[in-house]
């Protein structure tokens, strides 16, 4: 599993936030569309229900609105 501090783009208050919530690494959902997010582009993701899109996109809605 990938740790979301390999993004660099994740302010310190928001990797220390995820930590604080048990999320510690990506899942694999995650690992692949997060970066593409980041950057971003648009994505269509597909995945079973608790992979952890939401979490990804929240994570990439939240560096918009920071920006």
């Amino acid at each position: 599993m990938t740790a979301f501090s390999t993004l660099n783009v994740l302010p310190p208050a928001q990797l220390t936030n995820l930590n604080g919530l048990g999320y510690l690494t990506m899942t694999p959902v995650q690992a692949a569309a997060l970066p593409a997010i980041l950057a971003g582009k648009d994505v269509r993701v597909q995945a079973k229900t608790g992979s952890g899109k939401t979490a990804a996109f929240g994570l990439g809605l939240l560096q918009q609105i920071d920006a």
